[in-house]
Parts: structure tokens; C-alpha cells; sequence
């Protein structure tokens, strides 16, 4: 609040003051437009842009089938304006891949540093106000990509996605824990598949303590729970998960005639994650995660009707 008494161009209008989220997780040097952040869209009558860009991380690269299988299933989606990959592999140069043709143009950015929070840096080739966060070795169709962009454009300040993961108090050991389980709620929408506004990739990076990014720079993890407390800390609103499909990695990746395990499948990756959990919270100060119930399917989804009467046809026998 000093600082804008003293710095003038960087005063944020009482409008913003006094409506919801409040103006300190509004930066004015993301923009001076209102419609560019993702809280005032409805308040302004306005409407996100009608597309937008996916942005892959890529950290392995040894087995590029799964990635160039993710990208040619992105760049058919009538939504999808560019593709973004950002190559953090050590291994394998990004000039080796030889990417599909594409109506749309894909982007390959070297990451200067190699960090997992890369991924969340707000790049200038990022024009559109949804972004389709992606692992690698997701598992998609194009009418998933569709169908999880139409539920977004409705709810722009929020994460919208498929796999979903919960947090609880663990009253024995009095800590917070996380948990893959299928259970009747959740609070977690993981961001290897999912939508969210671009602002909070300049939130990422330029509104979160540093205490933060030296947590998930040190364990090369967590970047994508971060995002969600950041999220929830800011709207006070959980994620939204989509359609019920349980699969939507790679369990085994294939690559020079072998088969290697997906890392996501560690058991030392989810203990670090739990750590994460309780780190975040302490220096937050809170719990700022929220837990939802509600999944969005299509209207018909698995109903007994004729194939044919549904929209998102192919999203009945995927993952299921």
C-alpha cells in the first residue's frame, strides 16, 4: 500500500480494492487492462479468448512417440492456437525430434534454467488468455482437450483438469497428507492436464515467496501443488475435475527398443510430495487448498442413448 502512495503508476482503482480477490494478488505489471486477469471477466460481461495455447514440458525426451503423439492430438483441437514446448532435458536435444506437421504453430523454448518451475514462467509466446498444461507422457483424445476447455471458459479464474489428488489432516501423525485415492472429494487438480489462465504463470513466478521456489527447485517436484495452493489462496475456490478417467499417463515408456517406468510412479516421488504439502502450508501460514465434490461430464455422458445423440462421442471409451 506505501509503495503505490509513492509510486503512482503502479496504483491499482478502488474498483479493484473492494471486489474480490482484492488488489494485492493483482500486479500491475502483468497489465493495466482489467479484462486481462481472470477475476473480472463476468463483472465486465466479457469472455475469455476462444483459444488456446498448450504448453508441454518436457523433461525426459528419451521416448518421444508418447510427446509427438500428445502434440499432433492438441494441434487437431479447432481451440488450440500454438503449442508451446518447453525442453528442459538434459539428454536429449531438443534439434532430434523431428515434429509433426501441425496447422499450428509449435514452439520448442530451451529452458535457460533447469528448473521444473520453467514450466510456469510467463512466456511472451503465451498470447491467449487459457493455457493447456501438459506432461509429456499424458494420455489424451482431442474431445478431452475440447470438452476440458468449454467447462474452462466458464470458469476462468479456476484450474480446470482431469487427474485429481486430495489432501488431509493425518490426525496420528498431525500433519497434512496427500493421497491418489479415489475418494468422494478432492482438492488437487494435477497440472499435466489442465487448463488455467495465463496470469498465473505471472503470479508463479513473481507473487510467491522465494521460500517456495527453493522448496521445488531443490526436489525437482511439487511445482504443480504449488500452483494449486496459489490458486486457492488467491479465489478461495477449489479446482474443477472433469469425466472420470483414471489413466492419464504412460505407465510404462518405450523408447530405443525398451520399456522404462514412468518416474511419476516412485514411491519417493509421492513421500517428497507429502513433504511438500506440510512446507507450502507452514509457509503460508494456512491450509489454503479447498475440497470439491462435484466432477463436470458432458451432458449424456454414459447415458443409455444412441451414440450418435452425443457430442463428445469418444470420451466414453477413453481411459475407462
Amino acid at each position: 500500500i506505501i509503495r503505490e502512495r509513492v509510486r503512482i503508476p503502479l496504483q491499482r482503482s478502488s474498483y479493484v480494492w473492494n471486489s474480490h480477490p482484492g488488489a494485492l494478488p493483482i500486479l500491475p505489471q502483468f497489465s493495466d487492462v482489467l479484462r486481462d486477469f481472470p477475476f473480472y471477466l463476468n463483472h465486465l460481461g466479457e469472455a475469455p479468448h476462444p483459444k488456446f495455447t498448450a504448453v508441454v514440458y518436457v523433461s525426459m525426451a528419451a521416448h518421444s512417440a508418447p510427446l509427438l503423439r500428445l502434440v499432433k492430438t492438441v494441434a487437431k483441437s479447432a481451440y488450440a492456437a500454438r503449442v508451446v514446448v518447453i525442453w528442459n532435458s538434459e539428454t536429449v536435444p531438443a534439434s532430434s525430434v523431428k515434429w509433426p506437421s501441425s496447422p499450428i504453430p509449435i514452439n520448442v523454448i530451451q529452458a535457460q534454467h533447469k528448473t521444473i518451475s520453467s514450466r510456469f514462467f510467463p512466456h511472451p509466446l503465451i498470447q491467449t488468455d487459457a493455457v493447456l498444461s501438459l506432461d509429456e507422457d499424458v494420455l489424451l483424445t482431442t474431445e478431452e482437450v475440447d470438452f476440458a476447455f468449454r467447462v474452462w471458459q466458464s470458469f476462468p479464474e479456476r484450474i480446470v483438469g482431469y487427474p485429481a489428488r486430495s489432501h488431509f489432516w493425518d490426525d496420528s501423525r498431525s500433519c497434512w497428507g496427500y493421497t491418489s485415492k479415489w475418494t468422494n472429494d478432492y482438492s488437487i487438480v494435477l497440472t499435466g492436464a489442465a487448463f488455467y489462465h495465463r496470469y498465473y504463470h505471472f503470479l508463479y513466478t513473481h507473487f510467491l515467496s522465494h521460500l517456495l521456489h527453493k522448496i521445488v527447485d531443490q526436489s525437482q517436484n511439487c511445482e504443480d501443488i504449488l500452483l494449486n495452493f496459489l490458486v486457492s489462496h488467491v479465489t478461495r475456490l477449489p479446482p474443477i475435475k472433469v469425466t472420470q478417467r483414471k489413466q492419464y499417463k504412460e505407465t510404462m515408456l518405450a523408447g530405443g527398443g525398451r520399456s522404462y517406468p514412468s518416474p511419476w510412479n516412485d514411491p519417493d516421488h509421492f513421500v517428497q510430495r507429502q513433504t511438500c504439502i506440510n512446507a507450502f502450508a507452514k509457509i503460508f501460514g494456512y491450509m489454503p487448498l479447498v475440497r470439491s465434490n462435484t466432477r463436470l461430464d458432458p451432458v449424456l455422458f454414459k447415458d443409455p442413448v444412441s451414440n450418435l445423440r452425443k457430442k463428445y462421442r469418444r470420451m466414453e471409451i477413453a481411459g475407462s
